[in-house]
């Protein structure tokens, strides 16, 4: 259920970027797209670095679910990117 509810605060948050993007002409969808990837990544990082240290998983349990997380959200933001013309 965490797995689920974090791939869908990533695209809620490349939703965010896009919106703010499109909102802020000078910056675009393209770009805001562009600067989603590594906060997306950051996040993820420290939100496995939760997972490693508090809840006692480790790094080789954590590794594939942090790959779908990140990775479904980025397939998004790339498909977005295609779209938009980046």
């Amino acid at each position: 259920m965490h797995t689920l509810m974090v791939v869908a605060a990533g695209v809620l948050l490349l939703a965010v970027f896009c919106l703010t993007g499109w909102a802020l002409s000078g910056v675009g969808v393209a770009r805001a797209v562009r600067l989603f990837i590594p906060v997306w990544l950051i996040a993820l990082l420290v939100n496995m670095t939760i997972g490693v240290v508090s809840a006692g998983y480790t790094i080789a349990q954590e590794a594939p679910i942090l790959l779908v997380v990140f990775g479904v959200p980025a397939i998004v933001a790339w498909l977005v990117a295609k779209r938009v013309g980046s």
